[in-house]
């Protein structure tokens, strides 16, 4: 779709991982725009929900090297299990807090 290319998708009640690979000229703004706007579309025509589907204005993304691909995979396949272990707002504070990153909203 568009050029982008998704390696690996799955989610768990109140969000979604992706894990996307991006060519030359790419970038994570547009992707992320095009990724939303064509699902929520196409979940809206599909009627999937009773009411109209939107994503929120936001999102997280970071880049990884090439050696933890594997390992990305199998955290975004694994989604239902590890989230009944901790929820997804205390992974995102523990993650943040890890790798000492700033909260800031784009656009």
């Amino acid at each position: 779709m568009k050029g982008i290319h998704i390696d690996f998708i799955n989610g768990h009640l109140e969000h979604v991982h992706c894990l996307i690979s991006m060519g030359a000229g790419q970038n994570i703004d547009k992707i992320l725009m095009l990724l939303k706007g064509e699902s929520s579309n196409w979940i809206n025509k599909s009627k999937l929900f009773p009411d109209k589907f939107e994503w929120q204005d936001g999102y997280f993304a970071v880049s990884i090297s090439e050696s933890a691909v594997n390992r990305v995979r199998d955290y975004i396949k694994s989604q239902e299990e590890h989230h009944k272990k901790k929820s997804f707002n205390e992974e995102y504070q523990e993650f943040m807090s890890k790798y000492n990153f700033i909260y800031f909203v784009s656009g």
